[in-house]
């Protein structure tokens, strides 16, 4: 029996409660902007200088309807963490996309490879934005040879709008069809990576969208807002917010979830809830680390180790055996001449258990 009542859910959330009042109220924190986007012609985008004299900032006040056509160089302030070199500025090509709610977003493209295995769609946690996450995807994009794509959500950072739930699900699709439309990357070299409030929208879109990526990262993940808040809910209310354990289970690709044991903001309770919402066959071996908190699991070495081995064994094991699946589909029965040449299954256990 769920320990809340309709009265106490009024009296905290006003009435009638809305999601929209409880993302607000529990989830959102945008941090006063760290950068800017500055428009900038072909010659200065490609060294990574621009003369900040000359040329317009784009905030997200006044973002440039024609933005698909311009050239921008992202400027950090000095409240970003980190100050880029002129080096490590030209690898992020950073654009605007308008979402479907008529919000322009920013986003990165932050190349960190020549040759990149995927590239990652990341969805950063609360309380941040660009600007303090380019440095962080800067070494992780080089540590696991993958490009990372990633944006702000509407109201964070240069982008435009205010934060909401819905606008959250909206920015996530226009930066994901921009990685398929702009840069025209298939789906199948595509993983998409959650982070705390960032695997609101990580789920959705996976579990709307079939065959989107070809792995799914759930870092540090919440059930739905409700449950965040009041831990004894059991169920979700028809004024929930951000309800990941209702969709994860339509999710139809191998889902990985990181979750530090010690984390005293979203309790690794809810990422074993999640993980026991996942289809058995789209679930990866999870990380449970041991000691770890809601915002130092990236110092713990498993941390790499685990996405190393998502994309060097798991991933490819999964595409090996979904091809295998898919085989007799597509090759016509044998002749009972031809099966006394079928390769023993015993030879070719080892590449794919």
């Amino acid at each position: 029996m769920n320990s809340l009542s309709i009265r106490d859910l009024c009296s905290l959330f006003c009435c009638p409660p809305l999601p929209s009042h409880i993302a607000a109220k529990l989830a959102f924190l945008p941090p006063d902007a760290t950068y800017s986007l500055i428009v900038t012609d072909n010659s200065t985008a490609a060294n990574g200088n621009s003369d900040q004299s000359t040329v317009p900032t784009i905030t997200k006040k006044s973002p440039a309807e024609s933005s698909i056509n311009l050239r921008y160089t992202i400027h950090f302030s000095e409240k970003a963490e980190w100050q880029h070199s002129p080096t490590e500025i030209t690898k992020i090509e950073p654009y605007f996309v308008t979402t479907s709610r008529r919000n322009q977003i920013a986003c990165v493209y932050v190349k960190c490879t020549a040759n990149p295995k995927y590239y990652i769609l990341f969805s950063h946690g609360n309380a941040v934005d660009l600007g303090q996450m380019s440095s962080f995807f800067i070494v992780l994009g080089a540590r696991l040879q993958c490009n990372i794509f990633s944006y702000d959500y509407s109201g964070y950072g240069a982008s435009q709008g205010k934060a909401s739930e819905k606008n959250m699900y909206a920015d996530i699709e226009a930066a994901y069809n921009s990685i398929k439309q702009r840069y025209q990357i298939p789906s199948s070299k595509i993983i998409l990576y959650g982070q705390s409030i960032g695997t609101v929208p990580t789920v959705d879109l996976a579990s709307r969208i079939k065959d989107c990526c070809v792995a799914c990262v759930l870092h540090s993940p919440l059930t739905s807002g409700m449950r965040v808040a009041f831990p004894e809910t059991k169920r979700t209310w028809c004024c929930d917010a951000f309800p990941s354990i209702d969709k994860i289970h339509r999710i139809h690709t191998i889902v990985l979830i990181i979750h530090g044991t010690e984390d005293d903001v979203i309790d690794v309770s809810h990422g074993f809830a999640l993980y026991n919402r996942i289809q058995i066959q789209h679930q990866a071996e999870p990380l449970w680390l041991d000691g770890a908190g809601h915002n130092d699991i990236e110092a713990h070495g498993q941390y790499v180790e685990r996405l190393l081995r998502l994309i060097d064994v798991d991933i490819p094991q999964i595409y090996l055996k979904k091809q295998q699946t898919e085989q007799p589909a597509s090759v016509s029965t044998p002749t009972v001449l031809a099966s006394t040449l079928i390769i023993p299954s015993s030879s070719t256990a080892n590449g794919t258990n």
